[in-house]
């Protein structure tokens, strides 16, 4: 099975929390590792997607689509962060 990284999944991820997510930082709740999801490993078998942490390998994350729905497994994350951006308008 090939690892991509976390950008693999960007449109999986904007579908399920509705924002650009591989710049959000997230903290491995196993080893305390922080950095974006873009550099996650990601590993794509369907039926799920499983998110695993660059660092040590714990799992992060898995999504699983069944009928339409995609339901999110985020026990392994101790924090998730997204980082909202300015329009500029100000």
């Amino acid at each position: 099975m090939e690892a991509l990284d976390g950008n693999a999944i960007a449109g999986l991820l904007l579908d399920v929390f509705g924002a650009e997510m591989t710049t959000a930082s997230g903290t491995c709740a196993h080893c305390r590792a922080t950095g974006p999801l873009a550099e996650a490993v990601v590993y794509v078998r369907a039926p799920g997607t499983a998110m695993r942490c660059r660092s040590c390998g714990s799992l992060l994350m898995v999504l699983v689509t069944v009928r339409g729905c995609t339901c999110v497994d985020m026990r392994g994350f101790a924090a998730l962060e997204s980082v909202a951006l300015s329009t500029g308008d100000a």
